[in-house]
């Protein structure tokens, strides 16, 4: 009697689950960015979510959820129901850096659902114009010479700007002072207005400011030029070769939520990326789409799960202090 009553409970549970998958979406439905809206997290959300909304027929309203690196937002996803509703974006740095540094009360692989790899963004080596370096190699230099150590801007402990920053001072030797702030778009407006020396930023952040002259590129992290910014040199041609990152993107949903579910996401993203105006706009900001046999959900656990593997060992090196 009792194996009968559980038998009918699952096959309630199976049911209630396809139900739901099949009239998904019914409602809006809330993408989490976990910085400050304006950076570029935020920017990338807001184009993606102005597709998604047509091929799935509801809207995709952006919730930023501040703080500890982004760890608060995607925390934010991974205590909501998994029905599809609350979706989280993140990158290399939420989704994997924070592991390493946060004591973050959930796990970032078991507790998320991987949906789909985002575009990539390669960092941009930037300082404020007072800095009187033109090349990469007296930037360098200077960064030497000084008797305090420069100020980097960060969006925290464990963002992109801040293992950027760690990955070029194992490389360089050199020692960084570092800044944090709650997202890069408030340490770029630092940046420009002096505040801070350097940041080693997403070039979809820095690159319109770039443009402008309001501050100073010297490098871009890429073993290729961004297409953005071709004036810009590699970090290769810049002197300091090999040193490569891509600050990659993706979005997730709590886990045990239904794969229909994970499958519409999925199609909803993989079509807004096809769309040739949505690529257009991804390109303008300097970000490379993912390549087409690496948009499957599965694909976004693996590179996630490659990740974890490649920077935790560096991250828990360098000690990182959350502050």
């Amino acid at each position: 009697m009792r194996k009968a009553i559980l038998v009918a409970f699952a096959a309630l549970l199976a049911f209630g689950g396809s139900a739901l998958a099949e009239n998904y979406p019914s409602h809006p439905i809330t993408l989490v960015v976990p910085f400050s809206a304006g950076g570029p997290t935020d920017a990338m959300a807001r184009i993606l979510a102005d597709h998604m909304r047509t091929t799935l027929g509801q809207n995709l309203v952006i919730e930023n959820v501040t703080g500890a690196a982004g760890s608060l937002g995607v925390g934010r996803v991974v205590r909501a129901a998994p029905d599809g509703y609350t979706v989280s974006i993140g990158h290399l740095g939420t989704h994997v850096a924070n592991g390493a540094i946060y004591k973050l009360g959930y796990d970032l692989v078991a507790d998320l659902e991987p949906v789909v790899l985002l575009p990539s963004n390669p960092m941009i080596i930037v300082s404020k114009n007072a800095v009187p370096a033109k090349t990469l190699k007296e930037l360098i230099e200077w960064l030497k010479a000084k008797p305090s150590p420069a100020t980097a801007g960060t969006a925290g402990a464990g963002s992109g700007s801040h293992i950027a920053g760690l990955y070029f001072e194992n490389v360089t030797g050199i020692k960084l002072q570092y800044v944090p702030y709650r997202g890069t778009a408030p340490a770029l407006t630092d940046l420009v207005a002096g505040q801070i020396d350097i940041i080693i930023d997403q070039t979809s952040n820095s690159i319109a400011q770039v443009r402008a002259r309001t501050i100073r590129a010297y490098a871009v992290t890429d073993d290729k030029r961004v297409e953005s910014a071709s004036d810009v040199p590699t970090t290769d041609e810049g002197g300091l070769s090999g040193f490569h990152m891509t600050l990659w993107s993706g979005l997730w949903v709590p886990k045990d939520t239904p794969k229909d579910i994970v499958a519409k996401l999925n199609a909803a993203a993989v079509d807004a990326m096809n769309d040739p105006a949505v690529r257009k706009k991804f390109e303008d900001l300097g970000l490379q789409m993912p390549p087409r046999d690496k948009l499957s959900p599965q694909a976004l656990g693996d590179w996630q799960k490659a990740e974890i593997a490649k920077w935790w060992p560096m991250i828990k090196a360098a000690n990182v202090k959350v502050e």
